[in-house]
């Protein structure tokens, strides 16, 4: 089935000199791919992805174009607009995306960047966005883990760290003490549980934890020092943005499995350098 806000593989029916019109297996209904996103030496019957969102005019109509997110995701977008009947965002489309009034817990001013969350307006089956987020997010954890891999996107700093939300489900927290690197708001990254409270919240590191993460990191450092000649520019008296900029991994972890692999007799740690033996 074809849904608005989100993508769908749709296969060409027909190109004509407005663009190719794009169908499923599953109904005969015909959507228009504008000429100027058909992919160079595309043919009849062949499946690509699209977008499928609404025109002006709201019909049906596909892109090839990646919008920031897309129906039932968080993002942080730009206002570009005050109109009649309210804000209309930057989401990556030529076509901008409408925060209604009623749908808006601040005053909006263009220029700057809010946390909305998309979805699919019941009554004009129009794409928009809201504001009014905590809705959508829920506090039965109960398919959650500690250690589970998840999707986030950063929030807003507090006095404790970064407030998350994650995998468009759940709040969530990075304390200070689990970052390791910059971060920025509206920033999509992935972190692993380290915590699931009460109150639904769930703690999160943007590292493993244990000798999971270490053996990872360990794979890695061997990798790249075989890739690099048995040498590896990097040591305990390296800075931590130097660290992550070559490995992506913080100074704490990276000094934790170096003294692994040198007791194992793997590596020498030399002043400024790692050496593979």
């Amino acid at each position: 089935m074809i849904e608005v806000g989100k993508y769908a593989h749709l296969r060409i029916k027909k190109i004509l000199k407005q663009g190719a019109y794009l169908t499923n297996s599953d109904d005969n209904t015909e959507i228009l791919l504008p000429k100027k996103y058909i992919p160079q030496n595309a043919n009849i019957d062949d499946e690509i992805e699209v977008f499928i969102y609404r025109d002006s005019e709201d019909k049906l109509i596909a892109t090839t174009e990646k919008p920031y997110a897309i129906v039932g995701e968080f993002a942080y977008l730009k206002a570009k607009s005050i109109e009649k009947y309210g804000a209309f965002l930057d989401w990556g489309l030529k076509k901008d995306l409408l925060l209604p009034f009623r749908e808006q817990s601040e005053k909006i001013e263009t220029g700057k960047r809010y946390l909305v969350r998309i979805y699919v307006d019941k009554l004009t089956d129009r794409i928009v966005a809201t504001q009014h987020i905590n809705k959508f997010l829920r506090n039965n954890t109960e398919n959650l883990s500690v250690g589970d891999k998840t999707d986030i996107l950063i929030c807003h700093k507090t006095q404790l760290g970064y407030k998350v939300i994650v995998n468009n489900l759940y709040w969530g927290m990075i304390y200070f003490n689990q970052i390791f690197r910059d971060i920025r708001t509206g920033e999509r990254t992935q972190a692993w549980i380290t915590k699931i409270r009460e109150d639904g919240y769930i703690d999160l590191s943007l590292q493993k934890s244990g000798m999971d993460e270490i053996n990872d990191v360990e794979e890695k450092i061997m990798t790249k020092l075989r890739e690099n000649g048995g040498i590896l520019p990097l040591s305990d008296n390296s800075k931590p943005d130097e660290i992550y900029l070559e490995l992506e991994i913080s100074k704490k972890v990276f000094k934790k499995t170096i003294g692994k692999l040198f007791k194992e007799k793997k590596i020498f740690i030399d002043e400024n350098e790692i050496r593979l033996l």
